[in-house]
């Protein structure tokens, strides 16, 4: 029996992923929906695989890698995201993560990515695959990188709505916080970034390769 590590803040996701893994009879699922209840199971189970949303509200799925890598060395973990994980590409290699798999699979493309990191094979998309010869001609400096590391998901939600030109008072109510709550969040954000500004902060954030030109977009309303 293979167990399975499923970190996710999506229970709809979750069952869904875990029901169609357990089908195939030799796999035991285990969920999670913090980072911190990842840690803990991290600490008292032992994992085959573990696969681990991109962004969550607590904590981004790179920087609970590498928490989890900390723990355990030779943990295999997939990103398992909704998102275009192509700008996050070269962060997760250099944090140690073994593949990517996108939430759109199909039950055997989810099926075959995981056996496939139990062979100690990496799985990645065709699609990413296609478009690495023309990313390696813009692969980040590993020190500006990692300056990113430390952004979590909701302090990335916040950029990407800074990037599609939405002020303070509209982000505090998409992300549902008090806009002096927001205030001291994008202070944080902004000595994370090493900025002074939200211009600034949107510049550097796609510099590191957190946004794409997509993102840069004029709001709508």
């Amino acid at each position: 029996m293979h167990h399975i590590l499923l970190v996710d803040d999506h229970p709809s996701v979750m069952e869904g992923t875990k029901m169609l893994l357990e089908q195939e009879g030799d796999f035991k699922v285990v969920l999670a929906n913090t980072g911190d209840r990842a840690l803990d199971l991290v600490k008292e189970q032992r994992f085959d695989v573990m696969l681990i949303d991109l962004h969550m509200p607590d904590i981004n799925g790179i920087d609970l890698a590498k928490k989890i890598l900390a723990i355990v060395p030779d943990a295999i973990i997939l990103t398992y995201t909704g998102y275009d994980f192509t700008n996050h590409f070269n962060l997760m290699i250099e944090t140690g993560i073994a593949g990517l798999v996108h939430k759109t699979s199909n039950k055997e493309q989810l099926v075959t990515a995981v056996r496939c990191a139990l062979r100690g094979e990496v799985v990645l998309p065709l699609s990413l695959v296609k478009q690495m010869r023309r990313m390696t001609g813009h692969v980040r400096n590993v020190a500006q990188v990692t300056e990113s590391s430390s952004i979590t998901g909701r302090e990335y939600e916040i950029l990407k709505y800074i990037a599609n030109g939405r002020s303070n008072k509209e982000i505090a109510e998409l992300v549902i916080m008090s806009q002096r709550s927001l205030e001291y969040c994008l202070t944080n954000l902004f000595q994370k970034l090493n900025v002074k500004s939200r211009i600034e902060a949107a510049i550097k954030a796609k510099n590191l390769g957190l946004l794409s030109d997509l993102d840069f977009c004029s709001s709508s309303s």
